[in-house]
């Protein structure tokens, strides 16, 4: 079952999954808007942060079944 907590964490796995693929557009275009080192950063961050929820949203729905 999904708690609001789960829910949290899941809602942070988007938004991060969502600034990646962003990220990676801003890249490959060439002229990123904030910039390739704040851009990279914001990739690189991202990937981590997007997993992590989402593995954490996912225990948190098991252990609350």
């Amino acid at each position: 079952m999904m708690t609001p907590k789960s829910g949290l964490f899941l809602a942070v796995s988007c938004i991060a999954a969502i600034a990646a693929v962003g990220s990676i557009f801003e890249l490959s275009s060439g002229i990123p808007q904030l910039g390739t080192p704040t851009t990279a950063v914001i990739l690189v961050l991202s990937i981590p942060v997007t997993i992590g929820s989402f593995l954490a949203a996912v225990q948190d729905a098991r252990a609350n079944q």
